[in-house]
């Protein structure tokens, strides 16, 4: 079941993503990719946690993006740079919305761990 399961997650690359200086003073960005191979999900939120899987604040265009089954949706996440050794995972977790009828009720995570 599980094998199953993880053919049909999605997925996100880098999977050990760095951050460089942003355009913005005291802020430092990843480039990430997530790409969608789940044909009943079209939502997926961001997060960026710690080690010990607290949350840490960080910004990007959306933290809940809507990517298309088997499309490629670049974003960018920005962390102030007081936070950045504190950040461990990047993740990416699959959001069923109210009123949608998935075909199944799993929620996929996948997290890339930062270097």
């Amino acid at each position: 079941m599980l094998l199953g399961f993880q053919a049909h997650a999605h997925e996100m690359t880098p999977a050990y993503p760095k951050f460089k200086l942003s355009y913005i003073n005291g802020v430092s960005v990843a480039k990430m990719s997530l790409f969608n191979r789940r044909s009943e999900i079209s939502y997926f939120e961001i997060g960026v946690f710690t080690k010990d899987w607290k949350e840490i604040p960080f910004a990007a265009t959306s933290k809940l993006i809507k990517v298309r089954y088997t499309k490629r949706y670049p974003f960018e996440v920005y962390v102030r740079n007081e936070d950045l050794d504190r950040v461990q995972y990047i993740c990416t977790i699959s959001k069923i919305l109210k009123g949608e009828e998935p075909i199944s009720q799993i929620a996929s995570r996948i997290c890339s761990k930062v270097k």
